[in-house]
């Protein structure tokens, strides 16, 4: 048998399961095997003393033409160097492709260059399930860089002191809030949040999303204040690595981690300009890049906004963009402060108690009626949040289950009105300039008595509406 063999080569050829071609040195056919029949289409007496490149070799993958003085196994009949390659095509006769790999062997006799052997393989099955691996590595990659990115943001969610006091109150104002709340809480619009400090801006944001059809996506959180301009970019946008200093790996930022979800960007008059167009242009084609990226990112997020500061003031001052103003204020809802629905306390005070109770493991029944009282008559500059902050040190404090103030509420009698530092400026320098007859500048004038530059006074002056008419 092995004799069989060695007499007759052929039949070693024929049973291989690579393809193989034979070429003389004009580039036609002299050998084809079976296995190359089958994967080309193309029977061996198609081909036998034909120019095989023509037949299946003419074209690139991309569609453009390969001319035969490029194709690299009549390269290796014309300079009898080896060659293998993997990054090329063979036209079937149906006029469909398949991925090759394979080698150009120059063949030899009696010293003499006398043609050359390809020998080929189908490696489209191989490519896919390369393609597939590198698809299902970089889906693993992307999850679990989600997944350490959202572990993060949860941690530092848990580890503060949320301390929500519910949607609760039988106010007008409340309930005016809890039906536009109702009512845009189904839709993707975005919602501008307005409200003094501590009246529960969140948690109307978070509730927003809860009554939403994106309730069982992410919510995210930014605190537009608590990051530097250098810094809210990167919060937002994530980075690449090595975009800047410190910038050890990639991070996703906020936008990513809410993608299919809500985003609220809380104290959002705080961004600096140059965020501001940036986040606009998010607001309006809901892509980005990262920070030191260049790839583009789409995300379907709903964009949530609050802010305690009068943005269109702001805007007029030129520190808030008025096209960002315009996108954010879609849908305006007004959070409610405590003094303008003091008939909410007890519901306020019941549910905070039932919360401190399971925090702190206490059976508090409530509060006295004389505290009830006392909360009534206050004014409540901090709103729900100072609420929320009384009652839970009383409760520390006290041995009983029927919560007593233990202290003056903010060391303050009741209904004291709080005046505010710009207005105690405003009559301080009215009564300097009345003193200086109006006069700003020189020896005499109310600058030098308030110990300001000029230019500091007239800005003051400007920023409090004190009238240049009055001064000279």
């Amino acid at each position: 048998m092995i004799k069989e063999f060695l007499n007759d080569p052929t039949l070693l050829l024929n049973a291989v399961g690579e393809g193989i071609y034979g070429f003389d040195l004009s580039g036609n056919a002299v050998f084809v095997n079976p296995a190359a029949e089958r994967m080309t289409g193309w029977k061996a007496e198609e081909l036998l003393g034909k120019k095989i490149h023509q037949y299946h070799h003419h074209t690139r993958k991309d569609g453009s033409p390969y001319p035969a003085d490029e194709c690299q196994i009549y390269c290796t009949m014309f300079d009898g160097k080896h060659r293998h390659v993997n990054d090329e095509v063979f036209w079937r006769k149906d006029g469909s492709y398949f991925a090759v790999e394979y080698t150009s062997t120059p063949v030899y006799k009696n010293g003499a260059l006398i043609g050359a052997v390809a020998i080929f393989r189908d490696v489209s099955k191989q490519q896919q399930t390369e393609v597939a691996l590198r698809d299902a590595l970089a889906q693993v990659q992307h999850l679990s860089e989600q997944l350490q990115a959202e572990n993060a943001y949860l941690i530092s969610e848990l580890n503060e002191d949320w301390q929500d006091s519910g949607l609760v109150g039988q106010s007008h104002s409340f309930q005016t809030m809890l039906e536009q709340i109702t009512l845009v809480s189904q839709t993707n619009s975005t919602v501008l949040i307005l409200g003094e400090n501590g009246t529960g801006k969140e948690l109307v944001a978070r509730n927003l999303h809860r009554l939403s059809s994106r309730a069982k996506q992410p919510f995210i959180r930014v605190n537009c204040a608590a990051f530097s301009a250098n810094l809210i970019e990167s919060e937002l946008f994530g980075h690449e690595k090595g975009a800047f200093t410190g910038a050890n790996e990639r991070r996703k930022g906020r936008f990513e981690l809410a993608d299919k979800g809500t985003l609220f960007l809380d104290e959002v008059a705080e961004l600096p300009l140059e965020v501001q167009s940036k986040l606009l242009r998010v607001l309006q084609e809901q892509e980005f890049e990262r920070v030191g990226g260049s790839q583009t990112l789409k995300v379907d997020i709903r964009v949530l906004a609050a802010t305690n500061r009068n943005l269109w003031q702001m805007v007029e001052q030129g520190s808030f963009r008025m096209d960002l103003y315009y996108r954010l204020n879609v849908f305006p809802i007004r959070v409610p402060a405590l003094r303008e629905r003091k008939e909410d306390i007890p519901l306020l005070a019941a549910n905070i108690i039932t919360q401190l109770n399971k925090r702190l493991g206490k059976q508090l029944k409530g509060l006295s009626k004389a505290t009830l009282t006392k909360l009534a008559n206050y004014d409540w500059p901090g709103n729900i949040r100072e609420l929320q902050n009384i009652l839970e040190r009383e409760a520390i404090l006290s041995k009983q289950t029927v919560l007593q103030l233990s202290a003056p509420l903010n060391n303050e009698q009741p209904n004291e009105q709080v005046v505010s530092l710009d207005a105690v400026q405003k009559q301080h320098i009215c009564e300097v300039l009345k003193r200086c007859n109006g006069q700003i500048s020189g020896e005499n004038g109310a600058a030098t008595l308030l110990g300001l530059p000029e230019s500091t006074l007239r800005s003051k002056m400007k920023k409090l509406g004190i009238q240049r008419s009055f001064a000279k």
